[in-house]
């Protein structure tokens, strides 16, 4: 559920019949996603060059009569000039769940464009802010080669700690999280569905531990339901996911017009005609 900023402040008129006013929020790990995801990872793909498909669904019954058919589902796929990375917004496409919350954005990429599969994939949910998934993209366009980069998953925990977050007692180097507990970043088993190149996560035994990965998630308060999750495959260099880690934990606000219902009392917010980012101090 999300909804306007209004209630926080003092009511103005002018804006009645108007656009919601906009607002600095922080922490941007619980700011969601302003309820516009896919318009804001969009906008800046198209700003990479990247071109956009539009692919259209639909089922026909037997016997349907051709006015009674209707298109069910529709995704959009971005794809980069290389044809080395793409992104598709699937979210109205029947998507597999992660947390309990469907899966709104797929990137992946792959080191040959004549090969048909991806050596990885990345997926993340609606509330991811859509800040931090232009910022992993943004990375990921940016690399010359985005299947092979050699830092290893230190560069990832030292990202968010570089913000103020700490490492989980229990897993040094495998876990992050947030002061206040309500985000996590953590080396952990890959969820099913996950695409990979890597043979192990298709020929796991019922027994064994999968493949582990970075997954991330919040948690706006324990034992609530997730504001939003995101799963990277266990090819994903540790590199790009650091990328998606500095920006999901730094201190800079972000721009909201609405909020998650859940994390209203969490957030801090100044109106967006103030000093902004520069000026926000007291976020």
């Amino acid at each position: 559920m999300e909804a306007l900023l209004n209630p926080h402040f003092p009511f103005d008129p002018s804006l009645a019949t108007g656009e919601s006013p906009a607002y600095w929020v922080g922490p941007r790990h619980l700011a969601g996603d302003d309820g516009r995801l896919y318009d804001a990872v969009a906008d800046s793909l198209s700003d990479l060059g990247w071109t956009s498909l539009t692919v259209v669904r639909g089922r026909r019954e037997p016997d349907e009569l051709p006015e009674d058919h209707q298109v069910l589902r529709s995704t959009v796929l971005h794809i980069s000039p290389r044809a080395l990375r793409w992104a598709q917004w699937v979210l109205p496409d029947e998507p597999f769940h992660l947390g309990g919350l469907p899966v709104a954005w797929q990137v992946s990429a792959r080191s040959d464009a004549s090969s048909p599969l991806a050596d990885w994939s990345a997926y993340f949910t609606p509330n991811v802010p859509g800040e931090v998934i232009a910022d992993f993209l943004l990375a990921v366009d940016g690399c010359g080669q985005p299947t092979a980069l050699p830092a290893g998953p230190e560069i990832v925990l030292d990202a968010v700690t570089a913000h103020g977050w700490f490492r989980d007692a229990d897993q040094p180097h495998g876990a992050a999280m947030h002061p206040t507990f309500t985000a996590r970043l953590a080396l952990a088993e890959v969820p099913p569905l996950i695409q990979d190149a890597d043979s192990r996560a298709l020929t796991v035994e019922a027994d064994d531990a999968g493949a582990r990965a970075w997954q991330a998630w919040a948690e706006p308060s324990e034992g609530a339901s997730y504001l939003w999750a995101a799963s990277f495959s266990a090819s994903v260099p540790h590199g790009l996911v650091a990328a998606f880690a500095s920006s999901l934990s730094s201190s800079a606000p972000v721009i909201r017009r609405v909020l998650p219902e859940n994390t209203w009392d969490q957030l801090l917010c100044a109106p967006a005609d103030s000093a902004g980012p520069a000026g926000t101090s007291t976020l």
